[in-house]
């Protein structure tokens, strides 16, 4: 018995088919028409067409099945032989007390079946050592050569085999009694080796799956010590792994105990009778089972208080059958004989230890037969998602990667290599069998509880539905009314990897079908039906081990064999991979097998066909001989079928009526061979009400249905007809026959199926001879539409005959139908003839041969006859020259009407074409016609290509094409003219268009750039108009212009020109915009410029200001009322200017009264005001933080506008003036609504005059800042004439007097208190030289913050001022009415310009000084003004201390000698430094300095944000010292 290797080689694949939908529909007519070919390979594999995919109809949440276990290495049959040898063989060794190891040779287990059964081949043990073998025997067994394998294996065989083989032989035994023991409940529960019993291990509910099962367990190797104590093993030097034969080191199971039989201390014997009256003595068995003290000897037990001779004799060898040297007796602990230790084969060296076995229980235990294999049933239940997770898991964790990634070859390999080992015990689990009616088909059922969508209807009426495919009119299994489960009903299948079905054929060797909903492959082997009895040898041939003990063992689906292995003794196996959606078919008798490559779900379901009928009656045969039970009648099929004979398909009723003609010969000889043994008696039985195991034969198992044989006596049982002689040993009288139909019935049954058979042939022969005309009579068309209804109404066969009918009528259908539709529209113009000529003779001739008549032959023989005439007519027409357009477009009109095409249509056709379109070239191209487009030249060109060739033609074409090209050639240098960056001047242009004239083509390129160019000769007038009028141009103008002249696809020579005048314009204007716009201004430049005409409407001017800050209000010269063209006329912007100068004075002054009128915020009354002011934030001003504007009176927030900063403006100067000076302090506020500029200086104006001066270019801006100066001028000769005056100079005298005595007289009280008090304060009263007071200044001097208190920064500029406002008084001068009214007027119309001239700040500050000081005003500002006040203070500190630190980290580098030499130069310097300090303080504090006219406080933008003075020092320090410099006058 050679080894197989170890690599597993891929049998062929089985037939692959794909059948097209119209196959698809049909599905056993298609598998019948495939079986010739893949009835070879017995099994198939089936593509549905790809979008055939049936919904999976199983309620996944409700599915729970129970899965079979499987263990791979039990499955193969080969590999359960060893293993059952092993069971044997352990088992051996186990009743002898020992335990079995298998040994490892080569790191591999040694396959001691393999061993045995080389060396049975070889001539046994023995032969091979006398002829020195054991090499060979290692050969065999693939061992390699040259490493004294064979001794190694003789040992292995000695220690193991040996014993065991000898035991089998029973050449031990003498007188051996193989009467099993009465009781063996002792053995039941051995485990004989470390392989677990198969099937007998109940997996646990929480077991795991590991990546291997675990290998054997190696015995440990001998020692040194045991080597010394066994001389037989230090011989032998046997060191590999396994149990040691008795006598050569075997080792027990107990190794601390020897084999002892134990006595009681007082071993009593009783005597008894025996049958012949004698007394017997016996030894007590409780008190033996009961001793405690152990005895080392068997003498030891038998010296003691024994007096009975026959006791005594009892102790004997059952070998030699004597009882001396009864130290060497060794007692059985199964029968208790008794043995010398030297009289056993092989003998005993010592008394063993543990439990012993005599070699005739050994022998008795070792005979025992095995039981039936089978699979058992898992504890734990699944669902579809538990039971994947579990898969997927075990797959996973046993290949080490993802479950899609392993390749099928891979697992095929490792599944073939687990099932042939015996060291490796992988178990899977199978959900197998289970049944579809309880839960549910994977398919859609149409008698289901729930309902059906249309897709599902779909399928679930579908033939390849496996619910649907067994009960189809073709199949046989439709006429079985019982639902069998597995046949008729699919099971489920619900797989893991490795999970396997073993080989096995269908029951009643039908057809079966099987379907992979989802998941990973299943992997088929199939044999067909030709080598099924060769596989059955083959398996029996290398297992009659497994066959001797279950003949029937293929049947139990639980053995597999290598298909490597069959395929080496000649048995033709193939393969396939099932993958999801694809059917598996096997054929009637065809052996398969196969496993899973992961977790899946599939559906399988048996089927029979027409052509089963005669294996399903040989597998009855071979059923009888097996005594194996049927699933149903085959008899009983045949019957009911003959019953109802219309009801079958043809092809099935020719089969059935074989089979029963067959079945018929068969009954009629069994009951002749019964009336021959003398049986006469009979009744009629309907076995068909019987229950299936009521009606089998005793002997065989069959299902009987035709007859039976039973007996009077014996009612329990009965035989079928072929086994009569084996019902019982009564007499035949007693015996009778039970029939289903008499034999007079059978024949009529018979009959009408050959009716059925039949009745094709005669159908058949009655459209032979109407198609092939044999009477020389043409049938008519009814009369073939007949016989095809016959063939429908009796579901006769979809032969050839029936195919060459059906084409008849479709052919004569249609013939007829083109006739029809020919007549029909005969006489109506048709623009696409139905037939051509050769198309309608042909049509002629068809209708002449076909086997039918067809009355409408003589209208397609009239369209003949007409168009024939016609053609003769068409040629004469075409032959005639000069052609006649007229008579060929009538002979063509005429020739649409026939209905057929017609080849002389064609060429008249062809000559009508040429003519029409000649006659339109020549149209196109006459002188006196009209230019056509280029378009219409290029479609005639293209018909012209169309249409026929000749001469005329291709004359016509050649001059289209010269002139097209020409005229594509000048449209390319028009385009290049058009796009070209290059600007070309007029003159080139010009020559371009003058030659382009010449082709009587219009050209639309051509014609743009005449049409640019006379636009570029009306640009260059307009540009001469302008340049040469009376005026310099506009801008807007020049803009419109340049604009024009930029898209002009010409070169202009006054386009550069231009481009520069308008640069120049607007580099002027943005100028402009920064000298007087502010930032982020809301108005345009124009409107700046101009006076504000709606001054008066206070709600006009805030909506209007409204909308320009929302970006809403356009229009820059709405508000002097002129148009675009209005400002083109500098003098109208001139009168309009004026009349915008009156409409703002007036319109101020409304205002004024308007706004004076309203409530004032800061007042306490209550009185309630008809108007209130409202700030630009749209809410109304709150007493605290408001402002009232200077000019328009109006209040507002001060937080909402910009305000005068109060301390930036006492910034100390070389011209400052003292600090109570209160009428110079920065305290005029304008709103934004009347100041909308930043209000330039009169220079700068005058400076931007002068630019727009050189300009070439007209501005409306600049118009208006000529009228804006011109106004400001005015206003400032006005304004000095009335400075100049008597009144006003002695008021400004008086003013100067004021200022004069603050810087003199503090300074002279200065030195006199210098030297005494030089830290006292110079205002104090005490001091001996008081100040005059003055009017204006402070009430009372002592009051006043001392400066030393400044100078120490213990108060805070704010404080300062803050303390000085209750002390303010005025007005400082007194100004008469005449004087103050004019000054007044001046003041607003001086406001209303913006410009910045000195002279209104003269007048403010004389204004300011008549009235009282508005405390509350710069009580506001000061508030206003805090905030930003402390932010500067806290940055400026913040600066200092970083100052500060960086001083002290440049000090800490110096060194030490430096660093003294400083402090003493620094505290020196600090000395000095504070002596005249203190001096000049004391001198300056006397007077405060103020500013000078020509640096007023308003300067520039009076109401835009100071600068932050940044880190210097508190802005009011210094001016409490009293400046030195001169002052200037008015």
């Amino acid at each position: 018995m050679e080894p197989m290797s170890e690599d597993f080689l891929p049998p062929p694949e089985c037939p692959v088919f794909e059948p097209s939908w119209a196959e698809f529909r049909d599905p056993l007519g298609y598998i019948a028409k495939i079986r010739p070919i893949a009835e070879k390979s017995g099994i198939c594999k089936i593509r549905p067409p790809a979008d055939w995919q049936p919904p999976f109809a199983v309620e996944v949440d409700n599915f729970r099945f129970t899965p079979r276990i499987q263990r791979l290495n039990e499955l193969e049959a080969q590999t359960r032989v060893k293993l059952n040898y092993l069971d044997q063989i352990a088992k051996f060794w186990e009743i002898q007390g020992s335990s079995l190891k298998i040994p490892n040779v080569e790191r591999k287990i040694l396959d001691l079946y393999s061993l045995s059964k080389i060396v049975m081949e070889e001539g046994g043990y023995e032969a091979i050592c006398k002829d020195r073998r054991w090499a060979r025997v290692a050969q065999r067994l693939n061992y390699p050569p040259g490493k004294n394998i064979g001794s190694l294996l003789r040992s292995h065989y000695e220690r193991i085999i040996y014993p065991y083989e000898m035991f089998q032989s029973g050449a031990n035994l003498v007188q051996c009694n193989t009467c099993p023991f009465d009781s063996e409940e002792k053995d039941k529960e051995y485990k004989p080796h470390s392989i677990p019993l198969r099937q007998s291990v109940q997996p646990s509910k929480f077991s795991s799956y590991s990546r291997r099962a675990k290998r054997l367990q190696p015995e440990p190797e001998p020692t040194e010590e045991d080597i010394e104590k066994n001389p037989e093993l230090k011989k032998l030097q046997i060191y590999g792994a396994g149990p040691k034969m008795m006598g050569l080191g075997l080792m027990a199971k107990d190794k601390t105990l020897r084999k002892k039989v134990t006595c009681p201390p007082t071993l009593t014997v009783k005597e008894e009778p025996s049958g012949d009256g004698k007394m017997i003595s016996t030894l007590s068995k409780e008190d033996l089972s009961h001793s405690l003290e152990p005895c080392t000897k068997m003498t030891m037990r038998l010296r003691k208080n024994h007096h009975s001779t026959q006791f005594i004799d009892s102790y004997v060898c059952r070998i030699c059958s004597r009882g001396d040297e009864d130290d060497k007796l060794l007692l059985c602990d199964g029968c208790e004989d008794n043995y010398h230790i030297f009289c056993l084969l092989p003998p005993l060296p010592d008394i063993p230890r543990g439990v012993w076995r005599c070699p005739k229980c050994i022998l008795a235990e070792c005979k025992r037969p095995p039981e039936a294999f089978g699979f058992e049933q898992a504890t734990q239940e699944y669902t579809l998602q538990s039971f994947g997770e579990m898969a997927d898991s075990f797959k996973a964790d046993y290949f080490n990667m993802p479950v899609h990634m392993v390749p099928t070859e891979v697992v095929e390999k490792e599944f073939w290599r687990l099932v042939s080992s015996i060291e490796e015990d992988v178990t899977v689990e199978y959900g197998a069998d289970i049944h579809s009616r309880e839960f549910g088909s994977g398919f859609p059922v149409s008698n289901s509880k729930r309902n059906l969508s249309p897709e599902e209807e779909e399928y679930a009426t579908c033939g390849w539905n496996l619910n649907v495919m067994p009960v189809l009119d073709q199949s046989v299994l439709c006429h079985i009314n019982a639902d069998i489960s597995g046949m008729k009903v699919p099971w489920l299948y619900v797989g893991m990897v490795f999970s396997a079905f073993c080989w096995h054929i269908e029951d009643h060797w039908s057809y079966s079908i099987n379907y992979l909903h989802w998941g990973e492959p299943k992997t088929w082997y199939g044999v067909p039906s030709l080598a099924a009895e060769h596989l059955e040898e083959v398996m029996k041939s290398l297992t009659p081990e497994l066959f001797d003990s279950q003949p029937d063992l293929l049947h139990q689906l639980v053995t597999l064999m290598n298909p490597n292995t069959l395929m080496s003794h000649g048995v033709p196996v193939v393969r396939t991979n099932q993958c999801a959606g694809e059917f598996v078919i096997t054929f009637p008798r065809a052996y398969h097998s196969g496993f899973n490559q992961g977790y899946n779900f599939a559906e399988a379901v048996n089927f029979c066909t027409a052509d089963w009928l005669p294996a399903g009656r040989q597998c009855i045969e071979h059923y009888r001989r097996l005594r194996r039970y049927c699933v149903f009648s085959h008899e009983e099929l045949i019957c009911k079928m003959a019953a109802f004979p219309e009801k079958l398909d043809l092809n099935l009723a020719v089969a059935v009526h074989k089979e029963m003609f067959i079945m018929v010969q068969e009954e009629r000889r069994l009951r002749k061979a019964l009336l021959e043994k003398g049986i006469t008696e009979a009744e009629r039985e309907a076995f068909e009400l019987l229950p299936d195991d009521e009606r089998q034969c005793m002997k065989c198992k069959t299902t009987c249905f035709l007859s039976a044989l039973a007996c009077y006596n014996c009612p329990d049982g009965l035989v079928c007809l072929s086994h009569i002689n084996d019902l019982c040993k009564c007499s035949s009288s007693q015996q009778y026959l039970r029939y289903r139909y008499t034999l007079d019935e059978l024949p009529t049954m018979l009959h009408k199926l050959k009716v059925r058979a039949e009745s094709f042939d005669n159908w058949a022969n009655k459209v032979r001879v109407a198609l092939e005309v044999e009477d020389g009579r043409k049938r008519s068309f009814e009369e073939l539409r007949a016989l095809e209804s016959e063939a429908r109404e009796r579901r006769f066969p979809n032969s050839e005959l029936l195919q060459q009918l059906k084409n008849c009528l479709t052919e004569a259908e249609a013939c007829v139908s083109q006739v029809l539709g020919l007549v029909s529209v005969q006489g109506t113009r048709m623009e696409t003839p139905l037939l051509t000529l050769p198309e309608l003779q042909i049509l002629f001739e068809q209708m002449g041969s076909l086997p039918c008549a067809i009355n409408q032959i003589g209208d397609v023989k009239d369209v003949l006859e007409q168009v024939e005439a016609y053609q003769v007519e068409a040629r004469e027409a075409l032959t005639s020259l000069p052609p006649n357009l007229g008579r060929l477009q009538s002979l063509l009109e005429k020739g649409q009407k026939l209905g057929v095409e017609v080849p002389e249509a064609h060429q008249l056709q062809q000559q009508v074409q040429q003519a029409q379109w000649l006659d339109e070239v020549k149209q196109a191209l006459a002188p006196s016609a009209q230019r056509e487009s280029l378009v219409i030249m290029q479609r005639l060109l293209v018909m012209g290509a169309k249409i026929a060739s000749s001469p005329s033609v291709d004359k016509a074409l050649a001059e289209l094409q010269e002139l097209l090209t020409i005229a594509e050639c000048w449209e390319e240098k028009a385009h290049f003219c058009l796009e070209a960056r290059q600007k070309h001047s007029p003159a080139t242009l010009e020559a371009i268009i003058r030659e382009a004239e010449n082709i009587p083509v219009h050209l639309p390129n051509i014609q743009a750039l005449k049409e640019a160019l006379t636009k570029a000769h009306a640009w260059t007038a307009d540009v001469n108009e302008i340049q040469n009028g009376d005026h310099y141009p506009c801008l807007d103008d020049l803009e419109g212009l340049v604009a024009v002249g930029r898209d002009l696809p010409v070169g202009l020579e006054e386009l550069k020109h231009l481009e520069l005048q308008v640069l120049t314009a607007h580099s002027w204007k943005e100028r402009a915009s920064k000298t007087f716009l502010k930032k982020n201004s809301c108005y345009t430049l124009l409107e700046v410029l101009c006076p504000c005409a709606d001054a008066g409407s206070d709600r006009i001017k805030r909506s209007r200001w409204l909308e320009k800050e929302l970006g809403l209000y356009k229009s820059d010269t709405e508000l002097l009322g002129l148009s675009a063209q209005d400002l083109r006329d500098p003098g109208s912007v001139v009168i309009a200017f004026k009349e915008g100068e009156q409409k703002e004075k007036e319109g101020i002054l409304q205002l004024r009264r308007i706004n004076s009128a309203k409530r004032n915020p800061l007042a306490s009354s209550t009185t309630v005001s008809s108007a209130t002011s409202i700030c630009v934030c749209g809410q109304v001003p709150a007493r605290v933080g408001a402002l009232q504007c200077d000019l328009c009176q109006d209040w507002f927030h001060g937080q909402c506008v910009t305000v005068p900063r109060l301390l930036s403006s006492l910034q100390p100067s070389l011209t400052s003036s003292p600090l109570l000076a209160w009428w110079e302090w920065n305290t005029k506020f304008l709103c934004p609504l009347c100041m909308r500029s930043r209000r330039p200086r009169l220079e700068t104006i005058l400076a931007l005059l002068v630019a727009l001066q050189r300009l070439p270019v007209r501005l409306p801006e600049g118009e208006a800042l000529q009228c804006l100066t011109e106004r400001a001028i005015g206003w400032q000769g006005r304004a000095r004439q009335a400075l100049a005056s008597k009144d006003v100079t002695a008021l400004l005298g008086q003013l100067a007097e004021l200022r004069q005595q603050l810087q003199t007289e503090p300074r002279s009280r200065n030195s006199h208190t210098y030297s005494s008090a030089p830290a006292s304060d110079p205002l104090r009263e005490d001091s001996g030289n008081t100040v005059p007071k003055v009017k204006g200044f402070l009430k009372t001097e002592e009051s006043m913050t001392r400066p030393e208190k400044l100078a120490s920064g213990e108060v805070s500029d704010l404080e300062l001022l803050s303390s000085l406002l209750p002390q303010l008084t005025g007005p400082v001068l007194e100004l008469p009415e005449a004087t103050r009214i004019p000054l007044e007027e001046l003041m607003m119309e001086g406001d209303l310009l913006e410009v910045s001239l000195d002279e209104n700040h003269s007048i403010w500050q004389l204004l300011q000084a008549g009235q009282p000081p508005d405390v509350e005003r710069i009580r506001t500002l000061l508030e206003l003004e805090k905030p930003e006040h402390q932010s500067s203070r806290t940055r400026g500190q913040a600066l200092g201390r970083r100052q500060q630190r960086r001083k002290q980290k440049v000090d800490q580098g110096r060194k030490s000698e430096d660093l003294i030499q400083e402090e003493v130069e620094s505290k020196k310097a600090r000395s000095s430094g504070e002596q005249s300090f203190e001096e000049e303080t004391d001198h300056e504090n006397l007077l405060l300095s103020c500013p000078s006219e020509h640096s007023p406080i308003l300067e520039g933008n009076q109401n835009s944000q100071w600068k932050d003075p940044g880190p210097s020092p508190s802005p009011l320090m210094p001016l409490l010292h009293l400046s030195s410099l001169h002052q200037q006058e008015l």
